[in-house]
């Protein structure tokens, strides 16, 4: 997949205005992502990925500890200038729901056993029972 059709997809699903502002979204999405998810999981996705998003997965921030679904949120926000727990969980989604489409059923099921609880919203899917 090619960056700008990623990034347009992130940008239409997040309604933003610019590219840039969708850029940044994902930058900052799949760095903390990256720092959640591990091994043959994360190498799948990345490569699903274009490739300036993929290294992004694969060169995370660093987590001293699983975040559940509410403070990856509130960690978006935190990275994202000017952000609000409420924005952040629409720029999460955004992202997320794109990244979801990427993997396919059967890798975002492999990926949400590695988070917590409630990632699934996260993806805009719903984990069955």
């Amino acid at each position: 997949m090619r960056s700008e059709s990623f990034l347009a997809r992130v940008q239409e699903r997040g309604e933003y205005p610019t590219p840039h502002e969708a850029d940044r979204a994902a930058r900052v999405v799949l760095a903390l992502l990256g720092a959640h998810v591990v091994g043959r999981e994360r190498a799948e996705l990345a490569a699903r990925l274009p490739e300036t998003y993929a290294l992004i997965l694969l060169n995370p921030m660093q987590a001293t500890e699983p975040l559940d679904a509410e403070r990856f949120v509130r960690a978006t926000a935190a990275w994202i200038e000017g952000a609000t727990d409420q924005t952040a969980r629409w720029d999460v989604g955004a992202v997320l729901s794109v990244a979801a489409e990427e993997a396919g059923p059967d890798l975002l099921r492999r990926l949400l056993l590695q988070l917590p609880p409630a990632y699934d919203l996260l993806f805009g899917h719903l984990e069955p029972g």
